[in-house]
């Protein structure tokens, strides 16, 4: 069964001032912006409110009945960006949450409740670190999310509708709490209707004609006979796995345990579905709102638990506990079909491929992912395009590697112009300067002519010579097109060993 919280901020713009500016707290203030030539508050804190000091009053209305009122200007888009912020915070509690403008939120409860021990207590910690971050808050949950919102603003404690118990606690509220506009709230105040009671029972037509099918729509979301859907401030990765403490973990050994315990759950989803995983992030949620994160990266599909739990290992010390973490999130967000044989023990080709790739997971764990590189040939004949980079262990070559002619060991992945001088344009250098060294030729082969492919229009074409120096060093340098329309360009592109 689906269950949904709502969450709502009374005073969340002037929670927020308060939080950075703690004289204000004692004091009535306002947030007010300039509207048609008039200032007019956008918001106001309890102080204010509990004087007759409200949003859409002109602020010199307001001072001239309450003259001890700050006010403080109004920064347009601050409700959004502090939604969202306070929402990826939520993310502890369940993976879906989205922003309700302008002053609340909505989380998918479903089956995250009970590792709180209960609705209850699942509702009463989210209020209550919220409130110690300084916010005003009411929550209410409930099977659908117009039911949740209504019982957060308008209900009374406590806020936990059961299953199937929407139009009773629909009942005694007003008709705002159905989310309705303006100008359908005022035809229902003239009318008289001023709790839900007095027309949910009503006929659909009589009310559709009435009020509009805007009403019909609500009330039907309300109660659960029309979907409607939370947009989450961040896409759910499919593999992830959630741990909540009760208390909160200060030690290695305590995030140890956790993160094997994830280990478990997440390789034991990802095996029974025949994938494994090539990317995987452990986070960790301190209880002041900090998240810290450590991820690793393998080069083949894996769901070896204590393969990967090694590769986190070497990272564990970079966490900083400090008051003590109190919620583990481990994501996979790249997956590939994993082979089959990974369990056939007798396989010992595939057995070395494997211990190879885990040490190549070791090692980049200590080195980084950047220095660990495997190349293929690339059906291209210019030599920077003619070689890719691998994007696993695993991975075949479309063609074989030329070794028909000598080839450099170091290819510069971009050529590098150089200064050349050679007896008749189209014959190899006698000395060339690069990086401002000059360089001796003693011998010289070639050229090696290679064009571009043939589909493309420039036509271009290289001819490549094999350089040593007096030194013995060797060198792979090319003259850049015909030497007969001009002064020919030279560039060097690799090193021999």
């Amino acid at each position: 069964m689906a269950r949904f919280a709502s969450i709502c901020f009374p005073h969340l713009l002037t929670d927020f001032v308060s939080r950075k500016q703690h004289r204000l707290q004692s004091m009535p203030f306002v947030l007010a912006a300039p509207h048609h030539g008039r200032m007019v508050i956008k918001a106001a804190n309890s102080l204010a409110e509990s004087q007759g000091v409200g949003c859409g009053m002109v602020v010199a209305d307001c001072k001239a009945i309450l003259p001890e009122l700050e006010i403080l200007d109004y920064e347009p888009g601050t409700e959004v960006k502090l939604l969202s912020a306070i929402a990826e915070w939520c993310i502890r509690y369940t993976p879906l949450v989205g922003v309700d403008e302008p002053n609340g939120l909505f989380l998918d409860t479903s089956g995250c409740a009970h590792l709180w021990g209960g609705e209850e207590s699942y509702l009463e910690d989210i209020q209550r670190k919220l409130v110690a971050l300084g916010y005003d808050v009411r929550g209410a949950i409930a099977d659908t999310i117009g039911t949740a919102w209504a019982v957060a603003r308008f209900g009374r404690e406590p806020s936990i509708v059961g299953t199937q118990q929407q139009l009773q606690a629909l009942q005694a509220l007003p008709p705002a709490a159905l989310r309705l506009e303006p100008q359908v709230l005022s035809r229902m105040k003239k009318l008289g209707l001023h709790r839900t009671a007095d027309f949910i029972a009503m006929p659909r037509p009589a009310l559709r004609r009435r009020f509009g099918q805007g009403l019909l729509d609500r009330i039907e979301q309300a109660l659960g006979q029309l979907p409607e859907v939370i947009k989450p401030v961040k896409p759910v990765d499919p593999y992830q796995e959630r741990l909540p403490s009760l208390e909160p973990i200060r030690t290695a050994k305590g995030i140890e345990i956790a993160l094997q315990e994830l280990l478990q759950m997440l390789c034991k989803r990802l095996e029974s579905e025949g994938m494994g995983l090539r990317t995987c992030i452990f986070s960790a949620h301190r209880i002041d709102g900090n998240i810290q994160q450590i991820q690793i990266g393998t080069g083949h599909p894996s769901f070896n638990i204590a393969h990967l739990f090694k590769l986190f290992e070497l990272k564990i010390a970079t966490l900083k506990p400090d008051l003590g973490f109190e919620l583990f999130v481990i994501v996979a967000p790249i997956v590939e079909p994993a082979n089959d044989k990974q369990d056939a023990l007798w396989e010992t080709s595939y057995q070395n491929d494997m211990k190879v790739a885990e040490l190549l997971d070791r090692l980049a764990g200590k080195v980084g992912n950047g220095h660990i590189h495997r190349y293929l040939p690339d059906e291209h004949h210019w030599p920077e395009r003619s070689i890719k980079e691998a994007g696993a262990l695993h991975e075949k070559a479309d063609t074989s590697w030329r070794d028909d002619l000598p080839r450099p060991i170091h290819l510069l992945p971009k050529p590098e112009r150089i200064e050349v001088t050679a007896p008749i344009p189209d014959y190899p250098p006698m000395l060339f300067r690069y990086k401002g060294e000059l360089y001796h030729v003693a011998k010289a082969e070639g050229p090696e002519r290679i064009e571009q492919e043939w589909w493309l229009a420039e036509e271009l074409y290289r001819d490549y010579y094999c350089i040593e120096d007096e030194k013995g060093n060797r060198y792979w340098l090319f003259r850049s097109g015909p030497y007969d329309l001009g002064r020919p360009e030279w560039f060097i592109h690799g090193f021999f060993a």
